[in-house]
């Protein structure tokens, strides 16, 4: 297999600039941290009830909207698939946050515990810990299964997780991050949908602003820095969890729990093309970024494009 043609890094330093000191950074996120976090535990009403005929997930968020599928379902059916999608998208978020902060304790595991830079690691640790206790709860509350991943894509986040590369750990944490962040910034104001939810997309939305914005800066910088291998490696490895991604997003499994045909349902979503738009909206900030740091570049791309997230 044909090596693509490196960054011009020269080219590249001068179109970014310095690079912001990473003590810097860390402190101002930890100094946002102690402003602004939360304890889903108290924050939030759980003993509320649902309030009847309300959305667990804006309508136009869903994988079957606009389809054949879509006009062919009652109100309430609707409503049900929003239930269990966001249910499937809380399990996902766990599956997720698990790798995440594996990866987050790796990166650190050598570096100096008394930096600003460690501390920071440990507090957004902190931070998905809560969430996915709070992603958990919500499922509970719900009065929907989990919707694990399958083992094929279990197993695979088991393999990613052990070879990833520095950049590849924070590539995929944009991927998994910024993806459902824009999705949640459309939830959290929406009056149509439930309170809960909302408190919850709210709060997520809040602090992983700080994760997203860190793990733009350490990628930022490693992307400079790490040797020409280990940028190849973290092309293809991201091109390969994109594709992983954009396929586990939704469990098809929430269109057996609803009563539809689930092999009909996985083909009017791969057919739609306002799920394709959906799922390149999410992702076009990030895609933007990871092109402008170099990511984005042969075999990588092309599985980035096979994934649906880059046009």
């Amino acid at each position: 297999m044909a090596i693509a043609p490196d960054i011009d890094f020269e080219a590249l330093r001068d179109s970014l600039g310095a690079l912001k000191d990473r003590e810097r950074v860390a402190e101002r996120l930890l100094a946002s941290s102690a402003r602004h976090s939360f304890d889903p535990e108290t924050e939030l009403d759980w003993d509320a009830p649902w309030v009847e005929g309300m959305w667990f997930w804006p309508p136009e968020l869903l994988s079957l909207y606009d389809t054949p599928l879509w006009y062919e379902m009652s109100h309430e059916q609707r409503l049900e698939l929003s239930r269990h999608e966001c249910a499937a998208l809380a399990s996902l978020g766990i599956w997720f946050e698990l790798i995440l902060m594996q990866l987050l304790v790796r990166h650190i595991y050598d570096k100096p515990s008394t930096s600003a830079h460690v501390r920071y690691a440990l507090t957004e640790i902190a931070d998905e810990c809560r969430h996915s206790m709070m992603f958990a709860r919500a499922i509970e509350k719900s009065g929907t299964d989990a919707y694990p991943v399958s083992r094929t894509h279990q197993n695979l986040g088991r393999l990613f997780k052990t070879v990833s590369t520095t950049p590849g750990s924070f590539t995929a944490t944009l991927l998994g991050e910024e993806v459902l962040d824009w999705m949640q910034r459309l939830t959290f104001p929406d009056e149509r949908v439930q309170p809960l939810i909302r408190g919850v997309t709210r709060i997520h939305v809040v602090e992983e602003a700080r994760h997203v914005r860190y793990a733009r800066e350490e990628l930022r910088r490693q992307m400079l820095t790490a040797p020409r291998w280990e940028r190849e490696f973290t092309r293809l490895t991201c091109g390969e969890f994109a594709r992983v991604f954009s396929v586990a997003f939704v469990n098809p499994a929430v269109y057996t729990a609803i009563g539809l045909d689930r092999r009909e349902a996985v083909a009017q979503v791969r057919a739609s093309e306002h799920r394709r738009e959906v799922m390149q909206g999410g992702a076009r900030k990030l895609t933007g970024f990871l092109d402008e740091i170099g990511v984005l570049r042969g075999v990588g791309r092309r599985m980035w494009k096979q994934s649906g997230l880059l046009a």
